[in-house]
């Protein structure tokens, strides 16, 4: 159980969080924390600085389309670590998590504001995003919020979309621009590279016999860019380094392989193995390709390899 004081708290299982009386919070699945969740962020920041207040943001875990409708809940673009660990970066004093079960689907608005916000936080200001819904069958909208919030004591305020060329923002529209492997367009909406996590494990060692030795990312991200190849940076230790990562099935090699992502850091040598990986993705190089030999794909990846550090050269790690 995550105690009082920590950044993290989780409805049900810690009583009420001493300390967070009078948050102004955000509340929303915040999937991706993408320019639009950052925007929301922006405001409640700048109340609780005005209030002299503890800001923070209320999520669910697991996603709710994971309990209501699990057989079209989207590949998330984030870990739960992953998404906690964005909002501490990006301001937040807190995140309280709300444990969403089959149980709490059913609960009607007023008696998620009254358990979660009011009883639980005791928040003074919640802001949300224009679309945000809540409560059995999504039957809470903004002004039953605000409604809500007449009744309890606490303000309510929504933020308009944030748009880029002539769309609005959104988690599905990134969602659908990563499985169509144009993750620099991606990156544009999110505000910040696509970016996978995980624990280097043994691989094949294929690429150390050919010169070239990558790290074999165990993930619990559960979308991953197409079949490719990418130019990626790494983070390590909290050090940057430029790399190049392909994801794919190996068929040189393998008539039926199993999916991995795979990643050879540009300039580094020493023993990966057990470390722990951010794996940011820059921009599709090529998709992934069978060669008639070892020889013939050594020479793709140096072309490869060519391409990537000419990206770099453009750009500022």
């Amino acid at each position: 159980m995550t105690g009082f004081n920590s950044n993290v708290i989780y409805f049900p299982d810690d009583p009420t969080a001493v300390g967070w009386e009078g948050a102004v919070v955000a509340l929303g699945n915040f999937d991706g924390m993408h320019r639009g969740h950052t925007a929301i962020l922006d405001n409640v920041r700048r109340r609780a600085e005005k209030r002299s207040s503890r800001r923070a943001v209320v999520t669910f875990e697991p996603h709710p389309s994971k309990i209501i409708r699990p057989e079209k809940a989207p590949l998330l673009l984030m870990t739960h670590s992953q998404k906690c660990n964005a909002m501490i970066e990006n301001g937040m004093d807190g995140v309280g998590v709300v444990r969403f079960t089959t149980e709490l689907s059913r609960w009607e608005p007023d008696l998620f504001v009254r358990r979660v916000l009011v009883q639980w936080l005791r928040i003074c200001e919640v802001w949300v995003g224009e679309n945000f819904l809540f409560g059995h069958d999504r039957s809470g909208n903004f002004s039953l919020l605000r409604t809500l919030g007449v009744r309890y004591g606490f303000e309510v305020y929504k933020v308009e979309p944030v748009r880029y060329k002539d769309f609005v923002i959104s988690s599905t529209r990134i969602r659908r621009l990563i499985v169509d492997g144009q993750v620099d367009e991606a990156g544009a909406l999110l505000g910040h590279h696509y970016t996978l996590e995980g624990t280097v494990r043994p691989g094949a060692g294929r690429g150390s016999k050919q010169g070239v030795p990558t790290a074999n990312l165990k993930t619990a991200n559960e979308l991953l860019p197409p079949d490719g190849v990418y130019a990626t940076t790494v983070v390590l230790n909290g050090v940057i380094y430029a790399s190049i990562t392909n994801i794919g099935v190996r068929p040189t090699f393998e008539s039926n392989g199993e999916r991995t992502v795979e990643t050879h850091i540009f300039d580094f040598s020493s023993d990966l193995y057990g470390s722990e990986l951010s794996i940011a993705f820059i921009a599709r190089l090529r998709e992934e390709r069978r060669y008639a030999d070892a020889a013939a794909l050594k020479a793709q990846m140096n072309d490869d390899f060519a391409q990537a550090k000419a990206l770099f050269r453009q750009i500022s790690l």
